[in-house]
This record gives C-alpha cells, sequence and structure tokens, in this order.
C-alpha cells in the first residue's frame, strides 16, 4: 500500500503556494517576476538555490519517520535535456536518501514540452500543443528515454507518471481526449527501448479523472492514476476506478489529492485504504497554510511583494510598476528571507494533517 507525499514547487513552482492570488502561476511567469524584482543575474542564483535548499536529506528522514513510504515528484522538463542537467544531479541525491529511508520514488512529468494542459501547472504557452505538435511529443519522449536510461536499474524509483493532468475539462479540449493515449504509447515505446524494468503511470484525461479515454492495457508493468479534489469522499467518487481495476487486472493509484480540510482529508483516505488504493496527497510543503506535511512562515516584506505581483504584468504597463516597486532593499530582504524560510530548521509540522492521513507525527 502506497502512502505518499507530492514533493511539489521544487522543480514547477507555482503561483499559489506563494500567494500570488492575481499574479503569476506557472514556473515562467514567477521567474520572470524574480527577474524584475532582483534582476536576472541574481534570479538565476536564487532560483538555483531554491532547488539545492527546498528538499534535504533531514526532509526526507522526517517523510519516513511519519510514516510515509513514497514520495511523488514532480519535475519540469527543462532540468532533465540533457545527460548532464541539473535535474539528474538533484534527482539522483533524492533518491540515494529515499534509498536509505526505504521510501518509493515516483517521477511525474508534470511540465512536459509544449504543455498537456495549456494551463500553468504544466508552464506552457496557453494552449496543450503536445497533442498536435510531432516536435513536442519527439521531444517529450527523447526526456522520458533519458530519464528511463539512467534510472532503468535503479529500484528505489518505483515508476513513471508519464503525464501529469493531462487535458483539462474545458470542452474546447475535449478533442484531445482521442490523442492522449497514442501520445501514452509512443512515450511507453520511448522509455522501453531501454527501461523493461520500471513501471508506466497513466492517467486519465480531464486532469486525470476521465479513464474512459483508454483501451485495454498496451503494456504488461502499467498502472493507472487519478487525481480528486474537493468532491464527496465516499467510494462512489471512486467507482469508476474501482470498475477499471477489477475489469482489467490492473492496478490504480491515487497520485494527487489534499488542498482541504483535515476532516475532508481523514474522511478520503479512509475510503482510500478501505478500498486498497494506495495514495499520495498534495503537497509537502507551503508557505504559511496548514493543508501540508509541513509550513513555514511568510518571508519579511512578502505581502508587499504579493500587493505587487498582482498588478497587469506586461511591458506596456511598464511605467506603473517602476512606480508601484517596493524599496529594492525591502525586496532584496524578502527574497533572501525566502531562501532562509524554506530551510529545514524553519519548517512547522502541521500534526492535524498527518493525523487525518492516519499517520503519527515523528512515529511517536
Amino acid at each position: 500500500m502506497l502512502r505518499g507525499i507530492n514533493l511539489g514547487n521544487w522543480f514547477e513552482p507555482e503561483g499559489y503556494m506563494f500567494h500570488f492570488k492575481d499574479g503569476p502561476q506557472g514556473p515562467r511567469e514567477i521567474e520572470d517576476l524574480t527577474k524584475e524584482l532582483i534582476g536576472p543575474e541574481k534570479a538565476e542564483i536564487f532560483w538555483h538555490q531554491w532547488r539545492d535548499s527546498y528538499i534535504t536529506q533531514a526532509d526526507l528522514d522526517l517523510l519516513k519517520k511519519d510514516g510515509f513510504n513514497s514520495v511523488r515528484v514532480p519535475i519540469h522538463w527543462k532540468f532533465f535535456a540533457t545527460d548532464d542537467a541539473e535535474g539528474f544531479r538533484l534527482l539522483d541525491r533524492l533518491v540515494e536518501w529515499a534509498r536509505k529511508d526505504g521510501i518509493y520514488v515516483i517521477i511525474d512529468l508534470h511540465c512536459a514540452p509544449g504543455g498537456q494542459t495549456g494551463t500553468n501547472i504544466d508552464d506552457s504557452w496557453g494552449y496543450p500543443w503536445l497533442y498536435s505538435s510531432q516536435q513536442a511529443q519527439t521531444q517529450t519522449a527523447e526526456v522520458w528515454r533519458r530519464i528511463a536510461a539512467h534510472y532503468k536499474d535503479e529500484p528505489t524509483v518505483l515508476g513513471y507518471d508519464l503525464l501529469n493532468e493531462p487535458v483539462p475539462h474545458y470542452p474546447q479540449l475535449k478533442q484531445f481526449n482521442k490523442d492522449l493515449e497514442p501520445v501514452y504509447r509512443k512515450l511507453a515505446a520511448a522509455i522501453r527501448s531501454v527501461d523493461p524494468n520500471h513501471v508506466l503511470i497513466l492517467g486519465g484525461a480531464q486532469w486525470d479523472s476521465n479513464f474512459k479515454v483508454f483501451s485495454p492495457p498496451f503494456d504488461s508493468n502499467v498502472m493507472y492514476t487519478f487525481h480528486k479534489y474537493w468532491t464527496a469522499t465516499d467510494t462512489s467518487v471512486i467507482r469508476d476506478y474501482l470498475d477499471f481495476r477489477d475489469k482489467y487486472h490492473v492496478p490504480i493509484w491515487l497520485g494527487e489529492s489534499g488542498e482541504n480540510n483535515d476532516a475532508w482529508i481523514g474522511a478520503f483516505t479512509k475510503t482510500l485504504e478501505e478500498n486498497h488504493v494506495g495514495w499520495c496527497f498534495w503537497p509537502y510543503k507551503k508557505m504559511d497554510a496548514a493543508s501540508s506535511v509541513v509550513s513555514f512562515d511568510r518571508p519579511a516584506h512578502w505581502d508587499a511583494i504579493v500587493t505587487f505581483a498582482a498588478l497587469a504584468c506586461g511591458s506596456g504597463n511598464a511605467e506603473k510598476r517602476i512606480a508601484a516597486r517596493p524599496p529594492q532593499d525591502d525586496i532584496d530582504a524578502a527574497f533572501d528571507d525566502l531562501l532562509q524560510k524554506i530551510q529545514f530548521d524553519h519548517k512547522r509540522v502541521n500534526d492535524g494533517y498527518l493525523h487525518a492521513l492516519g499517520l503519527t507525527p515523528g512515529g511517536q
């Protein structure tokens, strides 16, 4: 039984986790904001330090003590574009820590070339070009081939989640439902050309909710994943997935859920456990929030950064944005403090969240 947590906001920052309610949401937009506020050179250094510090060995050790046995790692393809890319250094380090703690690692392609959703979560250009661009599909397949070749003999890596939440529920995009499984087959073929060992994990269309797009399993080592947020918590909401599991005799897995109060999380976890469905809630760490395993305080001057981030962006608004900038000393202090706040020593464990998952903080 997989009991896991997502290491979100590490490789793929999301605006809501920075409290940018009306500001930048996707990784590229957030990176552009930091370039505007602290300059391109310091921004590049900042994000390297962010990725180096956000998840550490101490975090994995804590998850082990809390009772988790797996982590899902959302990745951005750009960090795995070459054999010696930064992503491999960071992921290799994580796998080493996980191996020591007996924790499985699931690699999740959250941001694919071209974009599988057209929204902020895949850092795309406002449209899911992956399904109609042969170049993007070839590039995505090559990213997965490279990752699979690197981890083909690593048993700590449980499997590969090929595309996170493909094809939103927007009516105009359902035309791509028919293209999803053919894309999966291309990605699977690239992986299987170098790696016969690892589990392929396939998510349904409409944010990993629609399994009707699937034909019978096309690989002998495959698992199907669904995501559920803000629904009822009883068995009715997972009945279609249970039926799919029984029909094809394949494992199913909840790859994401959460972002709710402890009572909802507790009730849904109970439903999953009663139906023998492994789970991986979202996320491990957040700023100033209780709906995560750990949280950390807002940095100094952060509210001023949030206010500025909400202004209309674009070079046409430069005069207004320059006039509204917080003092540069405050900006620099905010981002310096953010790098301090994400350090493990500044964490605050949310005991209620862990109890809702049926786990015991610190294993006590």
